[in-house]
């Protein structure tokens, strides 16, 4: 075969292959693509409509979390099922399963196996799902994403990003480009609405007729449900329903028999930061008393008042924070100007699902951030931190380390080790027998709608290496106090106290006991018979007392009242004054010759003397104790 004959072949083989070879390259180029991003709610669902799919194409999509500690599960169902109908029966095969016994996973998969035509979990690598799905018949379907064990109660949420193709396998591993064909579109109708029912107990006060209760995130469509009754007919509660903005959206209607306030309305487009604004009606005389409020998302039964609380939240609860203080040392007591220098230890916990994070972006359960980090974390605005402040604080807080651990699931805490000083108003009254009560308060700068302080169980402790060595530090108590601002709004307040009752041994040893040989030497006196040395040692004893009050007088406060130790020591002087008084009396009736008289009332007084005393001290003891 010359060589023009074999170029003649070669040229007719090409011709034979080509078409098919551009045929497939074609069919490669045109396969549709595309990219979306929705979001799952705590046990929610959504649902993609795939139209006109053919016999033997194959579907491949891939589900990736974007946000939060969503662990997406992806599913592939027939689009003539009731799709309300199959979550109650998936979840109610669930439970089934659960109450036999059952091993869990594999009942799982049995079950998604029955309720799908196919499904996937984690098959794209770490907590991504990828789905392959060969279409078996020409038709409509519906690609199912949602957050995998939520029928466990394992609820995890967050943004996803969603990759669907037809006949293109590198969807599975992302990285095929988006066409801008349409491949799956958000199917609302079919998408089985998020049922919630809430049931919030509270009450209003005359001097705060009003409270709100912000609102969780609506989809277009969804239905409010509200439900209002007072039990005391007295008073009369309205609601108002308003946007982001504050612009009312619509207003409870009162039932004139019950008295009962119902609120019902439509979202016409996807809400959030609603508002449901509860207050008193009336004027200067407004009466004000508990409430009972039930909310609804998608439940209409509750405009009958019977509905108990079930499904997903209706609004949004204050963040839960539990507050512990650890006092770590009393570094110094400073009574002269009423405050004590200490080291102490803040931590709190909370939940926040917001928070939560992709374990895969770390290859972590927990994330750490000390300092500064801190800070920067948080400058997110869609992250909450619960602002507080220490109201008894003076001057700075010296800050040695701050600590903040996150978990996937949105387990917080906050560590914060500090020195400062803290105001103490010190009652005197009873010095040195006084029992004073030392506090440290943490306020939450948000209104008690946004963040509510819990006291941390377990945590608010005294070290016992405190170093305080005048007061014997006890009875340790932490509380949650509700205070209103300037504007009426309640604030949370963290309040950890605790009594401490004085050290009496360096009292007894440095005043007791040189006042009791004071009035003892005094006393030796009175048995003397020369009145002119009595005279002198009483002169010289009222001498010592003023000393001695001066002496203890530059060590504590100039006070507005009198103490147990004031009232002790101006008795001393009054007495001690008395007996000089007493023997300058005696000293004249003897000189006047009046021995006989003398002598009696002296023998007397020998014994009364300590007495006297002995009435004054008791005297004291009643009126301050």
């Amino acid at each position: 075969m010359t060589n023009r004959h074999r170029a003649v072949l070669f040229f007719l083989l090409l011709l034979t292959f080509l078409p098919a070879f551009f045929r497939g390259a074609r069919a490669q180029e045109d396969a549709p693509v595309q990219q979306l991003e929705g979001r799952i709610e705590p046990g929610g669902i959504s649902l993609y409509l795939l139209s006109d799919l053919q016999a033997g194409q194959t579907l491949y999509a891939r589900a990736t979390n974007a946000s939060g500690n969503l662990d997406p599960i992806l599913g592939v169902i027939a689009d003539d099922v009731d799709t309300v109908q199959l979550v109650a029966d998936y979840e109610a095969a669930v439970a089934q399963a659960v109450a036999s016994g059952e091993d869990l996973l594999p009942a799982l998969n049995r079950l998604r196996d029955e309720f799908t035509l196919a499904w996937d979990d984690d098959g794209g690598g770490g907590l991504t799902a990828a789905l392959p799905f060969r279409v078996p018949q020409d038709g409509n379907y519906l690609l199912l994403v949602a957050g995998t064990l939520s029928a466990l109660g394992y609820a995890t949420s967050g943004d996803f990003e969603l990759l669907a193709g037809l006949d293109e396998p590198a969807v599975l591993q992302g990285t095929a480009e988006p066409t801008g064909d349409i491949v799956a579109v958000l199917d609302r109708d079919a998408t089985p609405p998020q049922v919630g029912v809430q049931v919030i107990n509270g009450s209003l006060a005359n001097e705060r007729p009003f409270t709100s209760h912000k609102l969780e995130d609506f989809l277009e469509g969804d239905v409010l449900t509200v439900y209002l009754e007072a039990p005391n007919r007295d008073w009369q509660p309205q609601l108002l329903l308003s946007n982001f903005a504050g612009k009312p959206l619509a207003e409870g209607r009162t039932d004139p028999q019950t008295g009962a306030v119902t609120l019902e309305y439509t979202f016409p487009a996807d809400a959030r930061q609603t508002e449901l604004q509860l207050f008193a009606a009336g004027g200067e005389n407004t009466i004000a008393g508990d409430y009972r409020l039930l909310l609804g998302a998608n439940s209409p039964e509750v405009l009958n008042g019977e509905a108990q609380d079930n499904g997903r939240l209706v609004a949004v609860m204050p963040l839960a924070v539990e507050v512990g203080v650890r006092l770590e040392q009393i570094i110094a007591v400073n009574q002269n100007d009423e405050f004590f220098h200490a080291a102490a230890v803040i931590r709190m916990d909370w939940n926040d699902p917001k928070l939560a994070f992709n374990p895969e972006e770390c290859d972590c359960d927990t994330l750490v951030f000390n300092g500064s980090a801190i800070d920067s974390f948080f400058a997110d605005p869609a992250r909450q931190f619960p602002l507080f402040t220490i109201p008894n604080q003076q001057g700075n807080r010296w800050i040695q380390n701050r600590d903040f651990t996150l978990t996937a699931n949105g387990d917080a805490t906050y560590f914060e080790r500090f020195t400062t000083d803290f105001q103490v108003d010190f009652d005197y009254s009873q010095f040195p027998f006084d029992t004073e009560t030392f506090f440290i308060r943490v306020d939450s700068i948000l209104p008690e709608e946004d963040v509510a302080f819990r006291v941390l169980p377990g945590y608010s402790v005294i070290s016992p290496d405190n170093g305080e060595d005048e007061f014997i530090l006890s009875e340790v108590t932490a509380e949650i106090l509700r205070l209103p601002d300037f504007q009426n709004r309640l604030h949370t307040r963290y309040q950890f106290s605790f009594s401490a009752p004085r050290h009496l041994e360096y009292y007894f040893f440095q005043i007791f006991v040189p006042i009791l040989l004071i009035i003892a030497v005094s006393w030796f006196t009175f048995f003397l018979k020369d009145y002119m040395r009595r005279i002198e040692v009483a002169s010289g004893n009222l001498l010592l007392f003023i000393a001695f009050s001066f002496s203890l007088s530059d060590n504590y406060p100039r006070l507005g009242y009198l103490t147990f130790l004031d009232a002790i020591m101006a008795a001393m002087f009054v007495i001690n004054a008395l007996v000089i008084i007493y023997n300058v009396w005696m000293r004249r009736m003897e000189m006047n010759g009046r021995d006989a008289q003398v002598k009696r009332i002296d023998d007397a007084m020998d014994w009364i003397y300590p007495f006297i005393y002995i009435g004054a001290l008791v005297l004291m003891y009643i009126w301050f104790f």
